[in-house]
């Protein structure tokens, strides 16, 4: 009998993910219906749920004025911008930052940013807005 193997996603640690509210972010149990699984490293600054996966990375360097996709949450500012299989949100105006990747699979990413308002209002705000 073959069973398949799943392996946790590999992710790479954001610049600023020592920042004290990153070491103790409070990850969503789920997101979209997928529950928490395992990064590579582990690291409290990152999660991951489902599979594919949809990962979150807190410890982004805040992001300058831009003229990409800016969406409002829940009182939370992201700025949306296109991968080539799905899409990738970073809260702007926050400092540090956090970025959620989200494969295709699960649609716009706007509709996955939600389940991450409550960490994200734990960032330091710096003042920026969308306009």
């Amino acid at each position: 009998m073959l069973s398949a193997c799943t392996h946790a996603p590999e992710v790479a640690l954001a610049p600023q993910a020592s920042a004290p509210v990153c070491a103790s972010a409070a990850w969503p149990a789920s997101v979209s219906g997928n529950t928490r699984a395992a990064t590579q490293p582990e690291d409290p600054s990152v999660a991951a749920w489902g599979d594919p996966a949809i990962i979150a990375r807190c410890g982004m360097d805040p992001l300058a004025p831009t003229t990409q996709d800016c969406v409002t949450v829940d009182g939370v500012d992201w700025v949306v911008r296109p991968l080539s299989d799905g899409s990738a949100a970073t809260t702007y105006g926050r400092d540090p930052a956090i970025e959620v990747l989200a494969p295709g699979t699960y649609g716009a990413v706007p509709l996955l940013l939600p389940a991450f308002t409550a960490v994200a209002r734990s960032l330091p705000a710096n003042g920026r807005h969308c306009s």
